[in-house]
C-alpha cells in the first residue's frame, strides 16, 4: 500500500439536527431563483464552459435531442457532502426534506472580494430561526456575465462557525462559492466553509439570483436538485415564496 499516495479526506459527521418543518402559509406566489440553463450558465472558471449539441435536429430528423456537457457544479447548484468528504452521501442520499422548507433571504450589500463576517450576520433580519434556510443577497448576480462576477464576496471561517451553531440547513449565495475567493487564496487553502457547513450535512447553493425582491423577509424555498448517484453537486430549479 502507498503510505505517500494522497487520502481521500472523511470528515463527515452526520446530519446535523434539526427541528421538524414547520408548515408554512403561502403569501405570494413562487418566484424562479435559477438561472437559466445554457452555454453562457455562470461556471466557475476552473472547470470547462457548459456545451449544448444537437443530435438530431427538426426537420431534418423526425424530432430535436440535445447532448449536454458540463459539470455538476455548473449553473445554480447545490453541493452534496460528497463534494468535500469520501464517506459523505451523495446527491441521490440526500432527504428531500433537506432541499426545503421555511427560511429567510437577508440582503449584505459587498464591494469586490469582501469577506463576510459574524458581525454582518448579526444586524441582519429577520432573525434566522433553527432549521432556516438562508439566502444571502449581495448583489453579485447582477454582475453575471460581467469580468466583475469573478470578484465575488465570500464567507469567513468564523461566518461559518455562526452559522452552524444557529443550526441552518442550507446556505445560498449569489456567486460561485462561499469560500474565499479564487485570486485571494494563500498556498494551504483547505476550503473552510465548505467543509465546516458540509461535514455537517448543511447544505450549499450557489450561484442564486432573483432572489433580491425576497430580501428582509421569511420564505418557503424549494431546492429541486437532481439526484444522481455518486454525484457531488447537481443542477437545481429553485423556487422561493413569501410566507406568512
Amino acid at each position: 500500500m502507498c503510505e505517500a499516495c494522497p487520502k481521500a479526506p472523511v470528515g463527515w459527521l452526520g446530519w446535523i439536527e434539526l427541528p421538524e418543518n414547520r408548515p408554512c402559509i403561502p403569501a405570494g406566489a413562487w418566484i424562479d431563483l435559477t438561472h437559466r440553463v445554457g452555454p453562457d450558465m455562470p461556471c466557475a472558471s476552473i472547470f470547462p464552459k457548459p456545451s449544448f449539441n444537437k443530435l438530431r435536429s427538426l426537420p431534418d430528423d423526425p424530432f430535436n435531442v440535445t447532448e449536454i456537457h458540463m459539470v455538476a457544479h455548473a449553473g445554480t447548484h447545490v453541493d452534496a457532502p460528497l463534494h468535500y468528504f469520501a464517506d459523505g452521501p451523495d446527491m441521490a442520499s440526500i432527504p428531500l426534506d433537506r432541499l426545503g422548507g421555511a427560511g429567510v433571504v437577508w440582503h449584505i450589500a459587498c464591494d469586490e472580494d469582501q469577506v463576510i463576517h459574524p458581525a454582518d450576520l448579526e444586524q441582519c433580519r429577520p432573525l434566522l430561526q433553527a432549521g432556516d434556510i438562508l439566502a444571502v443577497d449581495t448583489g453579485w448576480a447582477q454582475h453575471f456575465g460581467t469580468e466583475r462576477y469573478e470578484r465575488h464576496p465570500s464567507f469567513s471561517a468564523e461566518a461559518a462557525a455562526w452559522l452552524v451553531e444557529r443550526r441552518i440547513k442550507l446556505l445560498a449565495c449569489d456567486f460561485a462559492t462561499p469560500d474565499l475567493v479564487y485570486h485571494l487564496r494563500e498556498p494551504g487553502f483547505d476550503w473552510p466553509v465548505h467543509r465546516q457547513l458540509l461535514s455537517r450535512g448543511i447544505l450549499v447553493c450557489e450561484h442564486l439570483t432573483g432572489h433580491a425582491a425576497l430580501a428582509g423577509e421569511r420564505v418557503e424555498f424549494q431546492f429541486a436538485a437532481l439526484p444522481l448517484i455518486d454525484g457531488d453537486g447537481a443542477q437545481a430549479r429553485v423556487v422561493a415564496r413569501r410566507i406568512q
